[in-house]
């Protein structure tokens, strides 16, 4: 019997962990596949700080743990997929009578730099405010800073690698597929499947159940023939606002918000600075989350702390909110719940096993994985080793020594792209960039121009490699072209799209 079945492993959500699990297991040998309901990352997986991070203030919750892996992971991404993350130093200001005492900063980061095997990131150093240029958009209170390194990544094209890596090595990636039932007959999995862009519903087998449904995984247990309702996750909404430049050069601020809590204000898309994040209890669904008015003010009110020029709600081009599926550890504030991951397997007596995902975060994705690699194969047996750890992701075939000279190469060969244009690209795609362009010597060979520095060569392969299927696919997710596009241009693009593939979201 289970030799007949369709898949070894079947996998519900096509977030982070989904993919990072659909990658990790295809990779190793397993008949692998893959439902999500809406488009791949169209939940939490998108709406983070865009961070590879540590997790510098987890340290003052003692997640030591959680700290080490995340750090220890930094370097392992970037090299992973140097085109796509950058390393990036923060700033993190302080003044006397603070929210945090100079002595504990300094413990922090000194562990910071030393707990996580750093190689190639550089170390903390202390800053004298009174002449480094990163006092220039901050307020006369800072005589002293702290800079430590930590790193970038544009977290929904991260998350489409992965899918791209998933299929490409031979796992079967369904987006706008909704599981809509999932039951057990002796060991092996029967999951109902309904196409959403066409209705058509089928069933396939598999020998093992993956819920990484994110925010929705208790839905999806309570939903599962057998299982009554659960209530393992917390959810914490988190919003961000995206306003017009607040200051120049390329590092980020780390400030400490006089409640205890810390927000970041990051370089966003060269014209931009995105300043987040808020951690509040979230009750509703998932998938209606916005941001409130009271959001908006604190994050404006916090950065005006510090920003010289404040930071006033006429400001917010762009705004986000994402619903962290946090493991309920019983914490009495929001910001206080843990950020670790937590597995949790439902089998036993002949029972076609089930393993859930609660919790996680981009940056430790991959040990995630690899963490359920070993709970898989302890009910399917082992094959592969462990292996992503030193493969690079689509378009990260290159040292990540070399993204410089590899850009610049890029842009060398296509002499007609602006400058700014060639650099996206190269950013976005690394050296997947010249599949899309090819042979193209001028503007008019990219096809259709949909507004800003979008053309159609690169909406088809968002389209025929990323399984982009509408404009807010495209530009809200991979591109992030929105914040550059107007409005009657983007609703040009949806319309293209519409007519390419006849999918229809609002009709569907």
């Amino acid at each position: 019997m289970v030799a007949n079945t369709d898949y070894d492993i079947f996998i519900i959500g096509g977030g982070i962990n989904g993919c990072g699990i659909a990658r990790d297991a295809v990779g190793r040998g397993f008949r692998t596949g893959l439902a999500e309901m809406k488009d791949l990352a169209s939940g939490t997986s998108s709406r983070a700080t865009k961070l590879i991070h540590g997790g510098l203030r987890y340290l003052e919750h003692y997640e030591f743990r959680l700290v080490r892996e995340a750090l220890m992971e930094r370097e392992i991404i970037w090299a992973n997929a140097p085109h796509l993350v950058k390393p990036m130093r923060f700033i993190l200001p302080y003044h006397r009578g603070g929210v945090r005492p100079a002595w504990l900063l300094r413990l922090g980061l000194f562990l910071y730099d030393h707990i996580g095997g750093r190689k190639l990131l550089p170390a903390t150093r202390t800053l004298n405010m009174k002449t480094d240029k990163a006092a220039v958009p901050l307020k006369d209170l800072f005589t002293k800073a702290f800079e430590y390194s930590d790193a970038w990544v544009d977290d929904a094209r991260f998350v489409a690698l992965n899918a791209m890596d998933a299929k490409e090595r031979g796992a079967e990636i369904r987006t706008r597929t909704k599981v809509t039932a999932a039951r057990r007959v002796g060991d092996v999995w029967h999951i109902t499947l309904q196409d959403l862009r066409t209705g058509k519903v089928n069933e396939v087998t598999s020998r093992l159940l993956v819920n990484a449904a994110g925010p929705w995984v208790d839905r999806v247990l309570a939903g599962m023939e057998g299982l009554a309702e659960v209530h393992n996750v917390r959810l914490v909404q988190g919003s961000h606002i995206i306003v017009r430049k607040k200051f120049d050069g390329d590092r980020s601020y780390f400030f400490q918000n006089n409640d205890g809590r810390i927000i970041f204000a990051i370089p966003y898309e060269n014209d931009f600075t995105l300043i987040g994040t808020t951690d509040q209890d979230y009750h509703g669904d998932p998938a209606k989350v916005e941001i409130t008015e009271s959001e908006s003010d604190y994050l404006c009110s916090a950065a005006s702390e510090y920003f010289r020029e404040p930071v006033q709600r006429e400001d917010i081009v762009w705004a986000y909110s994402g619903v962290r599926p946090l493991y309920d550890d019983g914490a009495n504030k929001a910001q206080e719940a843990t950020r670790d991951y937590v597995l949790k397997d439902d089998a036993g007596d002949g029972k076609a096993p089930l393993i859930n995902i609660f919790g996680g975060k981009i940056t430790t994705y991959r040990r995630l994985s690899e963490h359920m690699m070993q709970k898989i194969e302890h009910f399917l047996g082992k094959k592969g080793a462990p292996w992503t750890h030193k493969a690079p992701l689509p378009g990260g075939d290159f040292p990540v020594q070399d993204f410089s000279r590899m850009s610049a190469k890029f842009a060398a060969h296509y002499p007609f792209l602006t400058p700014s244009h060639a650099a996206r690209l190269f950013r976005m795609y690394g050296t997947r960039a010249q599949w899309i362009l090819g042979n193209a010597t001028d503007y008019k060979d990219l096809g259709q121009h949909f507004g800003a520095d979008l053309y159609e060569v690169e909406v088809r392969y968002m389209m025929v490699q990323e399984w982009a299927l509408t404009a807010e696919d495209i530009v809200w997710r991979r591109s992030k072209r929105g914040l550059v596009m107007t409005a009657s241009e983007i609703a040009a693009l949806d319309q293209f799209m519409k007519t390419e593939t006849g999918y229809d979201e609002k009709a569907a």
